[in-house]
């Protein structure tokens, strides 16, 4: 029996060294306080984002924290702590941070962030970033900026001389032809 508990607690082991390792960040907070529905409400909203949320015993943690090569993980790993483990850098921090603004009995207490430990303060700037897809919709836009300020330049321009719109100039061509 104690040979079947000790090849279980390896597994656990195991299993949170390689989310450690996988996810592109894990958010490490404390949830003493909250009631049940709190936290159900809390892991419906971060599987919306497709965040996954564990509670696992801080010595198993502490144990795949060594395994994983983060050991400055373990400073964070004492309480009662929920880890979300997300394949986006900033969504397992944005919902847990606006989450633990409407209660306060959740506190964020640090986290892995691209293979990197990181504190609390990293954890809330991180919130404050948008998706992926809200970078990537941010990073179009900026790159598509000089394009519309040239297309709105050049038509003030050929407005300004009194020529006709660039669509209109091949039928007043043809016409003045015929």
């Amino acid at each position: 029996m104690n040979q079947n508990v000790l090849e279980a607690k390896k597994n656990v082991v195991s299993e949170i060294q390689s989310k450690f390792t996988d996810s592109a960040s894990t958010v490490v907070a404390e949830y003493r306080g909250l009631s049940v529905a709190e936290i159900t409400e809390l892991r419906r909203e971060l599987r919306k984002e497709g965040v996954e949320m564990k509670v696992y015993k801080n010595t198993l943690a502490s144990l795949a924290a060594d395994a994983a090569g983060m050991d400055d993980l373990k400073n964070v790993l004492t309480g009662p702590n929920a880890l979300a483990f997300s394949n986006d850098e900033t969504a397992a921090a944005r919902v847990m941070a606006k989450f633990a603004k409407k209660h306060k009995a959740l506190i964020l207490k640090g986290g892995i962030v691209e293979g990197k430990v990181v504190d609390e303060n990293t954890i809330k700037e991180l919130s404050a970033l948008p998706n992926r897809e809200g970078m990537l919709s941010m990073l179009l836009s900026v790159l598509n900026a000089p394009l519309s300020s040239f297309a709105r330049v050049v038509q003030a321009v050929a407005e300004a001389r009194g020529g006709a719109p660039a669509e209109e100039a091949p039928e007043e061509a043809a016409e003045a032809a015929a």
